[in-house]
């Protein structure tokens, strides 16, 4: 189907005469004569009440104009990105969850830096569910989070996996090898904010533990915070037990200040994923791929053991 015989219907359409339509296309009303009839034959209906004295489309054609006209949109849209209409200019509005910025951020805002020096970032760090919420408000334009998104007008792609692992003050548990578990169920339990993905698995494994060890599940607590620095804070005066990624506390483990626990099950791994809208422009999808390119160098530069390439 030839979208300029689109484009004449939607303009013929609007502007509700031949002459006038035929002006505005560079044509004569012969020829937008000649399109409309085309389009018609090829859509086996008629679009324009030709017994009418007055200008007036049919109820198919009123019907069909909607679809007409966003077909049209599309091959504008098409045309403008294939040709470079559209630059990497304007204001990404980035939102990220803390787990990337004590990782890989500032490695992707400096190649946003370098690979688009006119694109302005406004960052906004929040937990997953307000940062999928404000993107389908359309507030932001980017977001990398944990997990992923159901929304059909959301396209998401996972960047990388951060293993879980259990954490403690180092001689917190002097005997980890008799009754670690119970032993662990005496202290607060810190993860990730209340309703993340974090918090629900840390959930079931605590209620498990409690069950195999004979703890009453009353008697437990899990502490959620949404900052990553105050976790680890936590676990470094001892208030308790950490269910968070290595990576974050890799050094305190090399210096002795930490440890990780021989705590069986594993908290599940931390999938982060990178989210936008269908119809993003095109910077957003540019800035996508400079943080798929960024993440990749990030993670290929690190231990697989603090975080993974998906």
């Amino acid at each position: 189907m030839n979208t300029r015989f689109l484009e004449t219907f939607v303009t013929l359409a609007k502007l509700r005469n031949f002459r006038a339509t035929a002006a505005a296309l560079h044509a004569t009303p012969a020829a937008i004569s000649q399109r409309l009839k085309t389009l018609e034959e090829e859509l086996k209906t008629e679009l324009v009440d030709r017994d009418s004295r007055e200008f007036r489309l049919t109820p198919n054609g009123e019907y069909l104009l909607g679809y007409a006209k966003a077909v049209v949109e599309a091959a504008r849209r098409l045309q403008a990105a294939a040709s470079g209409e559209s630059t990497l200019r304007g204001r990404l509005r980035l939102g990220v969850i803390e787990t990337v910025v004590h990782s890989w951020l500032p490695h992707y805002l400096r190649r946003l830096a370098a690979d688009y020096p006119t694109l302005e970032v406004e960052l906004t760090v929040d937990v997953s569910v307000q940062l999928q919420r404000r993107l389908i408000a359309d507030e932001l334009d980017l977001i990398i989070r944990v997990e992923g998104s159901d929304d059909s007008s959301v396209v998401c792609d996972a960047l990388a996996n951060y293993p879980v692992h259990w954490i403690a003050r180092t001689g917190m548990f002097p005997n980890t090898r008799s009754g670690l578990a119970k032993q662990v169920l005496q202290h607060p339990i810190l993860t990730y904010g209340r309703g993340t993905a974090p918090h629900r698995a840390l959930e079931d494994i605590v209620a498990k533990l409690a069950g195999v060890h004979g703890v009453p599940l009353s008697e437990t607590r899990i502490t959620g915070s949404p900052s990553i620095a105050v976790i680890v804070q936590l676990v470094r005066d001892g208030f308790g037990v950490a269910a968070i990624p290595r990576l974050f506390v890799d050094d305190l483990i090399a210096s002795g200040e930490v440890a990780e626990l021989p705590l069986q099950p594993a908290p599940p791994s931390i999938v982060v994923s990178m989210s936008r809208r269908a119809d993003a422009p095109l910077f957003v999808h540019g800035a996508a791929t400079a943080a798929r390119t960024a993440c990749a160098e990030y993670c290929r530069k690190s231990d697989r053991r603090l975080v993974e390439l998906l």
